[in-house]
């Protein structure tokens, strides 16, 4: 066995269902296409169906088992429905990762209420509700594996981002709530903490933001990493990648940053 196809086996998720929601594009594409490429039945959950359309179309391109859905994860009424159909289609749920959510500039006065709302709907509820549906099939299996997409600032505080930062220091403390509730059930639960990572929402960010100063300012950002640049998608892909695999089966209840040293070395 060649060194590359001894590497693919030992972080195999051949046969493996494995649901992502936020699956068609950014950080979540691309954690779809290293695990379809890696073995698994990839399910491309996203709220916007052209996105998901593509995602699939790109998973099997690369030889990948891939089928997608529309579904709003903050409505509890349909996460649910979509898990259930996706178990009829799969038979197992065996991995979910938690990567759908929203962004919103603001502190704590200019935040509006209406705001405050949405994100922690996407980024808390989509998370709560994602899990619980999924946590159903995992203990009747008794094993299975939950990432949750948190962020740095689960630790320590960014400028203008009061709704943002609430929401993602709720989704760690959720993390270490299910890895503990759910240990013997054989269910383990982590999180990824990812610092500042290039996705067309970066760029759209700058590009609304900050207009004749594109340039400038993606410098600026990328040399706020300490390491001296933003991540890309597929690093943090990778990341996932080892947890949601069995090789990592003694790790659980714990968050991980993908953050090129900005929690510890800034």
């Amino acid at each position: 066995m060649s060194q590359s196809s001894a590497a693919i086996e030992i972080f195999s998720l051949r046969g493996k269902t494995a649901v992502i929601t936020g699956g068609a594009s950014g950080i979540g594409l691309a954690i779809a296409k290293r695990f379809g490429c890696h073995g698994g039945l990839i399910e491309v959950v996203d709220i916007e169906p052209d996105k998901i359309d593509s995602a699939v179309q790109s998973i099997r391109g690369l030889d990948g088992d891939a089928f997608g859905e529309v579904c709003d994860v903050g409505d509890s009424r349909s996460v649910h429905g979509l898990f259930e159909r996706i178990h009829q289609r799969r038979r197992r749920i065996d991995i979910l990762v938690n990567c759908a959510g929203v962004v919103h500039i603001g502190n704590a006065l200019n935040t509006s209420a209406e705001d405050f709302e949405r994100v922690q709907r996407v980024n808390v509820q989509g998370v709560a509700n994602c899990s619980q549906a999924a946590l159903r099939y995992m203990v009747d299996q008794q094993g299975g594996a939950i990432l949750n997409l948190a962020s740095t600032v689960s630790h320590f505080g960014l400028a203008n981002r009061f709704a943002y930062t609430a929401s993602k220091g709720a989704v760690l403390a959720m993390t270490y709530s299910i890895a503990k509730d759910f240990l013997p059930h054989g269910i383990r639960c982590n999180a990824l903490l990812p610092g500042r990572i290039h996705t067309p929402l970066v760029d759209a960010f700058i590009a609304k933001n900050y207009v004749g100063h594109e340039a400038e300012m993606f410098d600026k950002l990328s040399k706020e990493q300490p390491i001296g640049r933003m991540g890309t998608p597929e690093e943090v892909a990778a990341a996932a990648h080892f947890l949601c695999s069995d090789d990592a089966g003694f790790i659980t209840g714990s968050g991980y940053p993908v953050d090129g040293g900005v929690l510890t070395l800034r």
